[in-house]
């Protein structure tokens, strides 16, 4: 009796042993394949522009707040500039008492002094002499991107108006040798008007205004911070339509075309998906981290603003759309030296077929040659298996 149970068990064991393994297969099937890349980016507003002080000054007052939305002109920031204010009051005053000298000489009259008018010309032609040496110097920072355009051009509106008072004056000394009290007050009055719109002019490069309307997204000062000429203020740009520059890799770069579809998501923001275009093709390849990379352009509508600049987010360009393509699941396709191939099955055996393959989704992949439509693919199982090997098809 125990010899009898022991070779029941043996042979029990030896037709487990020798059952042919189970292998999972999926069928060659045909279906519409979307091919898509997926990568990353970053946000940029489409339209901005950075907003810069012309000026240097404490910071009085910002009366707007990031994510605020601006008109063209409104204004940032207001710097304190007292030497500006006192400059014009002071040259208020005088276009009050050359009006008031004006209306005198007008009633009667009196001759104004020679001295008084040549010191004021030694003193302008000293400004004028500063004035050109400030404007050389800020010519040649501008040149090494040092200074700004806008520096520039302020130091060469300060030494025309010192000439244009150099000038007046020099006017002014003629009219007193040569012509009568009325027009030296008259001289007069024009210079004091002219010191009044320069200081003005100083005054609004303190009001710091946005160049364009659209949306404060970084705002750079607060009440108290002082800023030099050249300093960033804020930056504003118009959020309904977004720059996306895209991340590709290297091997994938040729797969884009202009005008694809692109789908934006963020991690920030579950749900949501942003859709697009690509509008520029790398244009070189470039390191980024450990990665070669194309920087591809996409252009993003955000009716909402929610996607904000700066935003790193998911990238999903669709590359290619392969109608009623013959696909296997990317798993099934295996290697065999150089050789891409599938293992199928024919009389339920294991057997090698050489494939070639075209488009490809996430999951699925074309074959254009090799198979045809309801032929059985092995997927990847436990057991190792082989061209050649019997199995038992199992239904994935």
């Amino acid at each position: 009796m125990l010899l009898a149970v022991a070779a029941a068990s043996a042979a029990w064991v030896y037709r487990q042993q020798s059952k042919s393994p189970e292998v999972p297969f999926a069928r060659a099937r045909r279906e519409t394949l979307v091919s898509r890349l997926s990568t990353n980016g970053k946000v940029e507003p489409l339209t901005y522009q950075s907003v810069h002080a012309e000026t240097e000054g404490p910071v009085n007052r910002v009366p707007v707040h990031e994510g605020q939305a601006v008109r063209q002109g409104e204004v940032l920031a207001v710097l304190r500039d007292t030497s500006a204010e006192a400059d014009l009051a002071a040259a208020e005053a005088r276009v009050a008492k050359a009006k008031a000298e004006l209306e005198r000489i007008r009633q009667g009259g009196r001759a104004a002094e020679l001295a008084d008018i040549r010191s004021q010309i030694t003193q302008a032609e000293l400004d004028r002499d500063t004035a050109r040496r400030e404007l050389a110097t800020l010519e040649r920072l501008a040149a090494k991107n040092a200074a700004t355009r806008n520096d520039v051009d302020a130091a060469r509106t300060k030494l025309q108006e010192i000439e244009l008072r150099i000038q007046a004056l020099q006017q002014k000394r003629e009219a007193l040798v040569t012509q009568t009290d009325l027009g030296v007050a008259q001289a007069d009055l024009r210079e004091a008007e002219a010191a009044v719109a320069s200081a003005e002019r100083r005054l609004s490069l303190a009001q710091i205004r946005a160049p364009i309307a659209g949306t404060v997204y970084r705002l750079s000062v607060r009440p108290g911070d002082y800023v030099n000429p050249g300093d960033a203020v804020a930056e504003i740009g118009r959020l309904d339509e977004m720059l996306v520059k895209v991340y590709v890799d290297e091997p994938e770069v040729g797969r884009v075309a202009l005008n694809q579809p692109v789908g934006i998501t963020w991690d920030a923001l579950p749900g949501a998906e942003w859709k697009g275009t690509v509008t520029r093709l790398a244009t070189e390849i470039r390191t980024v981290g450990t990665r070669q990379v194309g920087e591809i352009e996409c252009r993003i509508a955000n009716p909402e603003g929610k996607l904000v600049p700066g935003t790193n987010v998911n990238v999903e360009i669709r590359t290619s759309v392969t109608p009623n393509a013959l696909v296997i699941p990317k798993e099934t396709l295996r290697r065999q030296g150089a050789e891409s191939g599938v293992l199928v099955l024919r009389d339920g055996r294991l057997a090698w077929q050489a494939v070639k393959t075209g488009a490809a989704s996430i999951t699925d992949i074309e074959i254009t040659s090799g198979l045809k439509e309801g032929d059985s693919v092995a997927l990847a199982s436990g057991a190792p298996t082989q061209a050649g090997d019997e199995v038992r098809p199992v239904d994935p």
